[in-house]
């Protein structure tokens, strides 16, 4: 019997080990897995790479990761919002390497990872610092640069719900990056508002199929606005 559901999210995040890349949901705080980060703080791995949209907010989440020095370099499309001070001070002190990505492009790092390409071209970033040192091509009168797809270790992702196989389905925006890094991650943990029985998700309505999830963990708190 298949059966991915997790006790807790101490025991989902137990194995990530120092060093690990790890690429991490939400658009900001809306599906930021907190309770499973949380667990990943308290659980003590460290240098880990994260990749996530930006670099954390206020001093939960991703931004109290930061906070505990747990983080050796980031890669993210927008690191310096208002209340990323922890990201902030981390690398003015020298303590945290980024990498600075279009969104469009992160989004399409991740996805050609989730797809098995090897890379892809995009025209983001052409002329540009952030396309020094890399290949560019003309195809049909347009220029390209050549990017390399984003994997990771682990992926920590927020969903509403989901069942035992592993099938998620997401609230609104909170959906954002979860498919994509789900795809892309050699184990993908997923936070659940809720575990439901085998058969009640509405096959039209799942987003991201169990095949691509290792872990669910039914947490009460993941409900809400986010």
């Amino acid at each position: 019997m298949i059966d991915k559901t997790v006790a807790s999210a101490e025991a989902a995040v137990a194995d990530i080990h120092d060093g690990a890349t790890v690429m991490i949901g939400g658009f900001g705080t809306a599906g930021m897995p907190d309770e499973l980060i949380d667990a990943l703080i308290a659980q003590g791995a460290r240098e880990l790479t994260i990749i996530n949209n930006n670099a954390g907010n206020g001093d939960t989440g991703l931004a109290a990761l930061i906070k505990h020095r747990r983080v050796r370099r980031i890669v993210c499309s927008f690191p310096r919002q208002s209340d990323s001070q922890h990201f902030d001070a981390a690398y003015r002190a020298g303590e945290i390497e980024l990498e600075l990505v279009p969104q469009g492009n992160l989004a399409a790092r991740i996805h050609a990872a989730g797809s098995g390409l090897g890379a892809i071209f995009t025209p983001t970033g052409y002329g540009t610092e952030l396309a020094q040192g890399k290949e560019t091509r003309e195809i049909d009168g347009r220029h390209y640069v050549l990017e390399y797809p984003l994997h990771a270790d682990f992926a920590l992702i927020k969903a509403d719900r989901g069942d035992r196989w592993g099938n998620l389905v997401y609230r609104k925006t909170a959906r954002n990056f979860g498919p994509l890094m789900a795809m892309a991650a050699r184990c993908a943990i997923v936070q659940v508002r809720e575990v439901v029985a085998l058969g009640e998700l509405d096959p039209e309505a799942v987003v991201t199929p169990g095949i691509f999830v290792q872990r669910v963990v039914p947490v009460a708190a993941a409900g809400g606005q986010a």
